[in-house]
């Protein structure tokens, strides 16, 4: 059943149409990931759904009750209270309940009230239990950790949060207050590696609707599971996940290209019959068909080739208002060679990469390396070694030392202790993370010129059209670009080095989703070494035949050799592994920590079980004290006494509850 349609919806501002005849559907429990390029009007389009925009045509119905929680890609939150107090907003309703229930335990000791305030308390008890009012602070703690919040977070003002911190503060509380409808435009924005995967494990247990947009491919691989893709041509649906969906649009394109090939071909066929019979003996057929292809042509036209297949004249005449007067020979020519293709392919960067000369076998070797700044070292390689044609992905938290290791390797910082030692025959091009090789006073021509002096101003705007600047655009100053085009622009220039050995720093961060194809694209036909530091886990295993793995806590490096998804499927054998006390040292050699992990598992799981037998024989007095307080004794202090023990042991069994709750997350 759906929980929100809409019919016909267009949006403009001013003269300009953003887009037009977007129907949709989302069903009760639905994934749905909107795709498309930079200003297609995504946005946009969740703003409308949501109900903060109005559509410039069409009409949105939402469920009768249908509770929805919206993230945009930057929070509005300003408030003075705490980031715990945020997350309590989400159960305000369990903690009027709580608040009641602690005034009914108050007036419990009243003999005249005993019976009444008694069955409420059982009511009340029961839903809040149901609800999950005994463990929402678990909860809560348990969304901020996975969200990357530390307990020191918890108590800070919420406008004393950046900017990232107070989106992720709001996707905490939307994800607590559990809405019928969660819509999130550009989750995973302001989120590490980890807590994107804990919020991709988060929503593929999530019981409501989600409606995604975001960049990050590999997030909807893991969790979408429709597509709907806005582009110039239109809307568009299709089942399955990312790459289901790109497997489904490329099946469209080629059948698409084979009809208008097929058709085009007959309609020519049949003009040709026309041209050679039109003043013959076959006059009469001759005008019949150019009457047909006249109506027929314009039928295109008006509707498109796909429009007309299956179906007779009377239905494609319903649809579009064809003239009853026949072209010439000539006029119907013309406009059967001027159909275009129905592939409406948004403009994409035409990158090319291409080296100069060919590298030694050894790119990159490193022995004894500490890497870092004086006072703070953040990296100890013991030994690493690149070889030609590789590519290492180097990945980690924030702040773990990726972009300083890329560094070190330019020469531009200096180990603190060891020697980085490089191959013969290197020409480096280096993608910086934050464009810091872009001058912001000169224009796009003269950041090309910087690296190709030879170029020609036709040829330089010419190949700046490729990466999709066009017109006087090539004369404005970097300081003018946004983060996307910053990063069109130095792909722009990194292609003009003729590098063998690429070192790039987060080379799809603002890039849309139709950029970072042409961009893998690239990179995989590439001829020479990478070293890729990247949040890009859609990239990365496009790419990477080893993976590095950065670990701050213990300023060490691992290294696996193989794709990324290998190296995930690695990493949660071995969590399997510790949950079920089977000791990893097994796996590598040493077997100290094995009778530890096994004592420390085996007291877990007896204190669990000694929790269900307390919680049990708890339940049974607390069934037995309500029994007694249905006919409650004469003397008000007996009462009292048994109204007492009842909180008592209803609080105990709430403690053991939360203990039990914990143990087992």
């Amino acid at each position: 059943m759906a929980i929100l349609t809409a019919s016909n919806l267009a949006k403009s501002f001013g003269p300009d149409d953003i887009f037009s005849s977007v129907s949709l559907s989302i069903p009760h429990g639905g994934r749905i990931a909107i795709v498309g390029p930079n200003g297609i009007g995504k946005t946009t389009l969740l703003r409308i759904l949501v109900g903060l925009d109005e559509p410039s045509a069409g009409v949105v119905h939402r469920a009768r009750g249908l509770s929805v929680g919206y993230l945009p890609q930057e929070a509005m939150l300003s408030a003075e209270h705490s980031l715990w107090e945020e997350c309590l907003k989400a159960f305000a309703e369990l903690r009027q309940q709580e608040k009641e229930l602690a005034e009914l335990e108050l007036r419990m000791g009243d003999p005249d009230q005993a019976q009444e305030v008694l069955t409420r308390y059982g009511v009340l008890q029961e839903s809040f239990d149901l609800q999950g009012g005994y463990t929402y602070e678990t909860r809560i703690q348990q969304v901020l950790s996975g969200l990357g919040f530390k307990a020191i977070d918890y108590q800070r003002p919420v406008n004393k949060l950046s900017g990232g911190q107070r989106t992720r503060a709001l996707l905490a509380r939307l994800l607590l207050s559990k809405p019928d409808l969660l819509v999130l435009d550009e989750p995973t924005n302001h989120l590490d590696v980890a807590a994107v995967e804990w919020l991709e494990s988060y929503l593929l247990t999530w019981e409501g609707a989600a409606l995604l947009v975001s960049h990050d491919r590999y997030f909807l691989d893991r969790v979408a599971e429709h597509i709907w893709e806005m582009d110039i041509a239109g809307w568009e649906t299709y089942r399955g996940n990312y790459s289901a969906y790109l497997q489904q649009r490329q099946e469209r394109w080629h059948l698409r290209q084979q009809i208008y090939e097929t058709e085009k071909e007959r309609l020519e066929k049949e003009l040709d019959y026309v041209k050679r019979h039109i003043a013959g003996q076959r006059t009469a057929q001759a005008k019949g068909k150019l009457r047909r292809l006249s109506r027929q042509v314009e039928a295109i036209e008006s509707l498109g080739i796909e429009a007309l297949q299956g179906k007779n004249w009377l239905e494609i005449s319903s649809q579009a208002d064809i003239s009853t007067n026949i072209m010439s020979v000539a006029e119907v020519e013309r406009r059967i060679h001027a159909l275009k293709s129905p592939q409406k392919k948004p403009p994409n960067l035409s990158l090319k990469l291409k080296s100069s000369q060919r590298s030694g076998n050894i790119i990159l070797s490193v022995q004894e390396v500490l890497i870092g700044y004086p006072g703070n070292p953040l990296l100890n390689l013991e030994s690493l070694e690149l070889r030609r044609l590789e590519c290492a992905a180097v990945i980690g938290p924030n702040g773990a030392g990726k972009t300083t290791l890329l560094k070190t390797i330019l020469g531009e910082q200096p180990p603190l202790a060891g020697e980085v030692h490089l191959g013969a025959s290197l020409e480096i091009g280096y993608f910086a993370q934050a464009h810091e090789d872009l001058d912001p006073e000169r224009t796009l021509v003269e950041e090309i010129e910087s690296v190709a002096p030879q170029m020609l101003l036709a040829d330089t705007r010419h190949y700046l059209a490729r990466f999709l600047f066009t017109g006087e655009d090539v004369f404005r100053k970097v300081s003018t670009l946004s983060g996307g085009e910053r990063g069109r622009l130095s792909l722009a220039k990194l292609s003009l080095t003729k590098a063998n050995l690429l070192l790039l720093d987060e080379p799809t961060n603002h890039l849309d989703i139709p950029s970072q194809e042409i961009l893998q694209s690239v990179l995989a036909e590439f001829e020479g070494t990478i070293m890729l530091v990247s949040h890009d886990r859609y990239l990365i295993d496009a790419l990477a035949t080893q993976v590095w793995d950065i670990l701050p806590e213990q300023k060490t490096m691992r290294v696996f050799k193989g794709s990324y998804s290998e190296y995930h499927t690695q990493l949660e054998a071995e969590q399997l592994a510790e949950q079920a006390s089977i000791p990893l040292s097994s796996k590598v050699g040493s077997s100290a920590r094995k009778p530890a992990k096994k004592k420390g598992e085996s007291r877990r799981r007896y204190r669990l079980e000694e929790i269900e037998s307390q919680v049990a024989a708890l339940e049974e007095q607390l069934a037995a004290l309500a029994v007694q307080l249905e006919e409650p004794p004469a003397d008000s202090e007996l009462v009292e006494e048994l109204g007492e023990d009842y909180v008592q042991i209803q609080n105990e069994i709430n403690a053991l509850l939360a203990e039990w709750e914990q143990l087992q997350t």
